[in-house]
């Protein structure tokens, strides 16, 4: 007899996301469904507005990810008018998006999802001695005296006793399926509560780039960062790229570098050395997509970027297909599972320069029983690559790197998979996800200090330009034109699609990571890639504990905010939901 289990809210994620799933007797999930809860408006917001501008509010889509939404939306108004920019820009921007992945991937894996593997209360057990031990067998990493875990266990101690768990309340702590030694567990936590300092830091390079954080600022054309000859002891020059701020620079990207190689990724094959067999479960599609980033300094030639577009179907990495975004063909939006509507009918799909955002909601009213999963269930729209269902992320990125030969990715993913005594294939999973975001941390964070040693070479050698104002004024742009801004976020591709009539904003799509990933079924019955992994190879041990389920779903690291939210335009509050 099958049954019905809804996991709303998902917690630990930004945004709101509710799953069911229909599971056997045997606990075997044999149905899955992933709906986003909240509505988009940002694209109607935009309509009417100048294309110059649209970054600022594009931005807002997501408290998370406004780094990499207001990059996309210079970059698709960019494209758009063929404006080209500097060099310097150029490299800016590069270190920008690399610190993002970095910051995002490192608060991902100890905050959000590491609680997926790691029993907290489990760490009281721990003996400070043994977990020293532990840490040093697997890192330099100097924090890793008896003391000093003895001190976190102390602390923690003091959060249970009081019965004050604060981040760390409503986990399902002792839960069959956690399995690490309670030595392990003490690290994890200890290492938690380190990477809370450590962002706190490395965020300022937004800061000095972009002058904030969030919401950087950014400018069409180049870069919002002047860059400054003076010394940068006050005055103008001291909200400048100067010498003391590059100097700031170094010393951040070195702070990255280290606790990627010291922390993070030796504690991800550390603790994935328990959960081998979630190498095997949680695949789903087994199609990826990349739109490729990280351009050269010239920009324009796609062979020259350090991640590479493409789509490898079926796990073939011996067969890339190209993709072009602008191709009506290629990428489309549906909507036959989804509460909007298009004018030529719910079957139908849009390319995003042609697309509807057009509201339809007729399921109940919240808060209801379960989903309607044969009519619309979700606020997230369906993309597809040729019709087909794509995943999309790091995983995503790690092979397509992997199968285009890039030779760092290579190293560090067979050596991976050598220390945790596992085949190719098991990239192809939850762990493997979670795996490839932790590498490819390190290849950027790698790549970082090349990128700013050209940028100071460039301004060593006179050349100070950030940005492009040749197209500055309307008069200049044609009547009508459409650009794609896409960029690889840390969730995955992401495209902002912009249609400019006479100066102003007449269409604006944003199809999102989390519209690829966590979509409904499209109108052939495909799933998403979040549905389609919840289907591949999982047992719940207990329904009322779905451990596993979040075990998956985090492993995508949704961000639901950046797939849909809207506000009534009279700022009245349309429903609340109690989550109980």
């Amino acid at each position: 007899m099958s049954r019905r289990v809804v996991v709303d809210p998902i917690t630990r994620i930004e945004g709101h996301l509710r799953i069911e799933a229909e599971t056997a007797a045997d606990g075997r999930i044999t149905g899955a469904w992933s709906s986003g809860t909240m509505v988009r408006g940002i694209e109607l917001i935009l309509r009417g507005r100048d294309p110059r501008e649209a970054w600022a509010f594009a931005q807002r889509i997501c408290g998370v990810c406004t780094l990499v939404h207001g990059m996309a939306s210079i970059r698709a108004v960019e494209d758009a008018l063929q404006w080209r920019i500097p060099a310097n820009a150029n490299l800016i921007r590069n270190l920008m998006v690399a610190a993002q992945h970095v910051h995002d991937h490192v608060m991902h894996f100890y905050h959000l999802h590491a609680l997926d593997w790691v029993d907290v209360v489990s760490a009281l057990k721990a003996d400070p001695k043994a977990t020293s031990a532990l840490a040093q067998s697997i890192s330099g990493w100097p924090k890793s005296s008896p003391g000093y875990f003895a001190d976190t266990q102390k602390k923690l101690r003091q959060f249970v006793e009081q019965g004050q768990l604060g981040i760390f309340a409503g986990g399902f702590w002792g839960h069959p399926e956690y399995k690490l030694p309670p030595e392990a567990n003490l690290m994890a936590v200890a290492h938690y509560l380190e990477a809370l300092a450590w962002q706190r830091e490395v965020v300022k390079l937004q800061a000095i780039f972009g002058g904030k954080n969030p919401h950087p600022n950014f400018l069409v054309g180049g870069a919002a960062s002047p860059i400054s000859a003076a010394p940068g002891s006050g005055g103008a020059a001291a909200t400048t790229l100067n010498v003391v701020t590059l100097g700031e620079l170094r010393q951040i990207i070195q702070s990255m570098r280290t606790f990627v190689d010291q922390v993070y990724l030796p504690d991800t094959l550390a603790i994935a050395g328990f959960y081998k067999d979630w190498f095997a479960r949680g695949e789903g599609l087994g199609n990826f997509l990349t739109v490729g980033d990280f351009p050269s300094a010239g920009g324009s030639d796609p062979s020259s970027w350090l991640i590479p577009s493409g789509v490898i179907l079926g796990r073939d990495l011996q067969a890339i297909e190209p993709v072009d975004l602008r191709d009506p063909q290629q990428v489309q939006e549906f909507v036959a599972h989804s509460w909007y509507e298009y004018a030529g009918g719910k079957a139908q799909g849009l390319h995003p320069h042609a697309g509807e955002t057009k509201l339809a909601y007729t399921g109940p009213k919240p808060p209801y029983e379960q989903l309607d999963v044969e009519g619309g269930y979700s606020w997230l729209k369906s993309p597809r690559w040729r019709g087909k269902a794509v995943e999309v992320g790091p995983l995503a990125r790690l092979v397509m790197l992997y199968a285009k030969g890039h030779e760092p990715t290579r190293a560090l993913a067979d050596q991976a998979l050598r220390t945790l005594e596992l085949p190719l294939a098991a990239i192809f999973s939850t762990l493997g996800r979670t795996a490839a975001r932790a590498i490819e941390s390190k290849v950027f964070a790698d790549q970082m200090t090349g990128w700013l040693d050209q940028l100071i070479a460039n301004i060593k050698a006179g050349e100070l330009s950030v940005h492009n104002d040749a197209l500055w004024e309307p008069s200049r742009w044609p009547r009508e034109a459409k650009g794609v801004g896409f960029m690889e976020a840390p969730r995955g591709a992401l495209c902002h699609y912009v249609v400019i009539k006479d100066g102003l904003i007449d269409n604006y799509q944003a199809v999102v990571p989390s519209t690829w990933n966590a979509g409904p079924r499209d109108a052939t019955g495909q799933p998403g890639a979040y549905e389609a992994a919840l289907m591949d190879r999982h047992h719940l041990h207990d329904p009322k504990q779905p451990l596993e389920i979040q075990r998956t779903v985090h492993s995508f690291d949704p961000c639901i905010a950046c797939a849909v939210h809207v506000l009534d335009p009279q700022g009245e509050e349309l429903t609340r939901i109690r989550v109980r």
